[in-house]
């Protein structure tokens, strides 16, 4: 198996089996995100616990790229800080504007890697990075919401 079929496996995989797909409570921000070029929307939640993303549940419909990234976007923060996390969408960022060319840590993407092949195509690259968008926008409210409330 080629690497560029295992890195489609692990897309499809994500894409069958949707982790932390639902809406869950609790939440302090709720955010939803539209790719008006081929129509993926996604309604995300997310819910922190002091500094720590202490869960994210959601409900999306689209393309098995979208759906995958979010699943695998779900994986990869959920139990980290703020601040690691934003680190790993950062990377994974950089690497879906990289047109194929970047060389991702696998420490640190995980099954994330896969997408380095969708990132030649730029196409597909705002259907990758939906689930990313959101999640940043949702955790910035909730921060702000939590930064209003100790006040």
């Amino acid at each position: 198996m080629s690497v560029e079929q295992m890195y489609q496996e692990i897309i499809l995989d994500h894409y069958k089996e949707k982790h932390h797909s639902g809406l869950r409570q609790p939440y302090e921000a709720e955010v939803t995100h539209v790719n008006p070029s081929c129509g993926d929307e996604i309604m995300l939640r997310v819910h922190l616990d002091g500094d720590t993303v202490a869960d994210i549940s959601y409900d999306a419909v689209g393309c098995s790229i979208s759906q995958a990234s979010t699943s695998v976007m779900t994986d990869l923060v959920i139990g980290r800080t703020v601040d690691e996390a934003m680190q790993i969408a950062t990377d994974f960022q950089e690497m879906m504007h990289s047109r194929g060319e970047a060389e991702p840590d696998e420490d640190i993407l995980e099954d994330g890697i896969a997408f380095v092949g969708v990132a030649k195509f730029p196409g597909r690259v705002k259907c990758a990075m939906l689930a990313w968008s959101a999640w940043k926008d949702a955790v910035a409210q909730a921060m702000t919401s939590s930064d209003k409330e100790s006040r």
